[in-house]
């Protein structure tokens, strides 16, 4: 006959101070993430502005730079404008949840 054990899942669901500390690393660890996006995508479009700029002065003639540097900006604007809607709606449909 085959001794069966009960399993304690109460042990496994045990929450420490170590655990809050993950938490809270993961939760530093999202927000810098996030914001080094963003400061690329701004830095993205200031590099855009500024070969625009340049190009408009005659300091530079190569046009294909220029237009790639101005799609990845469009592109990256693009992305995040998406993200932020997406995290909206997510925000909103939890918010509709019932308790």
């Amino acid at each position: 006959m085959i001794n069966i054990n009960p399993i304690n899942i109460a042990s496994n669901f045990k929450i420490d101070q170590n655990s809050k500390e993950i938490e809270r690393s993961n939760k530093e660890n999202f927000s810098k993430y996030f914001n080094d996006k963003l400061k690329e995508v701004n830095q993205l479009q200031k590099d855009s502005q500024k070969m625009t700029a340049d190009f408009a002065v005659g300091k530079t003639d190569n046009i294909h730079q220029v237009m790639i540097s101005a799609e990845k900006a469009k592109m990256a604007v693009n992305l995040t404008s998406a993200v932020q809607s997406k995290a909206i709606d997510a925000y909103k449909e939890i918010m509709r949840l019932q308790v």
